[in-house]
């Protein structure tokens, strides 16, 4: 478990995002493809998706792309071809077009095969045992929320996603001089809290790949620093703020030419940015009976109701589960000295509020879908639902249940 719980009032808390265009990003990118693809298909061929698995790993370096993983129960429509075609799609809106990584003559290996007959027997339902599908792994999951934004998420990672995020829509659009960067970059941004909320921004930090080479590190400042202002609350960044944009001077090799990627090495940003637990799995790649991807959405849903419903400023819930196991095998809750009932009584309503077994999430939250590639990059927690019932676990429909249950 990675992590750590922040007690004090005044300090300075630091978290990073990477691009969609970062080497492990590109890999999360390409194995949540494969998984919608599955979906895609399945749901199109009348095949029923529950059945639906997936496990699908990616690696990226130099003009190559390895997938490997698993699968079962999934369309033969999903070919190798297909398989090739939408990681090379995903490539070209990514934006790589260079000699070392480019989308159109990459070499990309499928190494995908049938799953585990053991994991199946686990994880199916109507087997001797097992009435209903168990979790498709052991573990433990948290979920976060705070009132730090109107997302309620913490400021300083939801600020290195946005100025990011931003910069990646004026690059694809070419606005003005976004079009001279490339699509590699990372952001940090370190964040005042005084009395326990965030009131500015000491540190900013940016390097971003650029595609015109002899780019000074102040020609780069001068092409993001607006996005970087647009992005962050009036008034936080003052004169006396650091800003450190391609400290190491040119960035002009970048991606999976310059850095081998993998899927799932991004962990911490695609939560909380370190301001809350993390129990160690990854998300991307992963059909939602796998409960590190689908409990982990439950636990971020169930704490953003409880912050939403006004009954704590701050939550970190945990689940846990053991494979082949349906229900969780407990349920915390840390509301940090802010809650305005029991833990223990909310630990108990959560319980009563949404059935938190790997088909309730599924249900719940409505997880069967072609919904993962849009989580890829910038943050699985902190967007906005959208109408085809992408990141529906940001919803706030549960406040009222969970205020009447305690």
């Amino acid at each position: 478990m990675t992590g750590a719980k922040v007690a004090r009032k005044s300090f300075l808390f630091t978290s990073e995002s990477v691009s969609e265009g970062h080497p492990d990003k590109v890999s999360d990118r390409i194995s949540d493809e494969v998984v919608d693809a599955f979906y895609r298909e399945s749901l199109a061929a009348g095949l029923d998706p529950w059945a639906v698995r997936a496990a699908c790993e990616t690696l990226v370096t130099t003009q190559r792309v390895i997938i490997a993983g698993e699968y079962s129960n999934t369309p033969k429509s999903v070919t190798v071809q297909m398989i090739q075609d939408i990681a090379r799609k995903a490539i070209k809106d990514i934006g790589y077009e260079q000699d070392g990584f480019h989308w159109a003559n990459c070499n990309i290996e499928v190494l995908l095969h049938g799953q585990s007959a053991d994991i199946a027997a686990g994880v199916d339902a109507k087997q001797p045992t097992n009435q209903e599908e168990g979790a498709g792994d052991q573990g433990i999951m948290f979920g976060y929320a705070c009132t730090d934004t109107p997302e309620l998420m913490p400021a300083p990672i939801y600020y290195s996603h946005k100025i990011l995020h931003d910069l990646a829509t004026a690059r694809k659009n070419k606005v003005g001089d976004a079009a001279k960067l490339g699509p590699d970059s990372k952001s940090q941004v370190t964040v005042r809290y005084e009395d326990g909320k965030p009131v500015g921004v000491t540190q900013i930090v940016v390097s971003h790949q650029h595609i015109v080479e002899d780019l000074t590190s102040k020609q780069v400042r001068d092409i993001i620093e607006p996005y970087v202002l647009k992005a962050l609350p009036a008034g936080w960044v003052s004169k006396d703020t650091i800003w450190h944009i391609n400290p190491t001077g040119k960035f002009f090799i970048g991606g999976p030419d310059g850095d081998c990627g993998l899927t799932g090495r991004k962990i911490i940003v695609d939560t909380y940015g370190g301001m809350a637990p993390h129990g160690g799995g990854a998300f991307s790649g992963k059909d939602p009976t796998k409960v590190d991807r689908s409990a982990a959405y439950a636990a971020r849903y169930l704490a953003k109701n409880v912050v939403a419903a006004g009954l704590a400023e701050r939550c970190t819930i945990q689940l846990s589960y053991a494979i082949g196991v349906a229900k969780p095998l407990s349920i915390y809750v840390d509301t940090h000295g802010t809650g305005k009932v029991d833990e223990a009584a909310l630990e108990v309503a959560l319980g009563k509020v949404m059935d938190l077994s790997p088909r309730g999430i599924r249900t719940q939250l409505d997880l069967n879908k072609p919904v993962y590639a849009r989580t890829s990059a910038y943050g699985h927690f902190g967007r906005t639902p959208d109408a085809e019932g992408g990141f529906s676990w940001e919803r706030t429909d549960l406040a009222d249940k969970i205020k009447a249950a305690v």
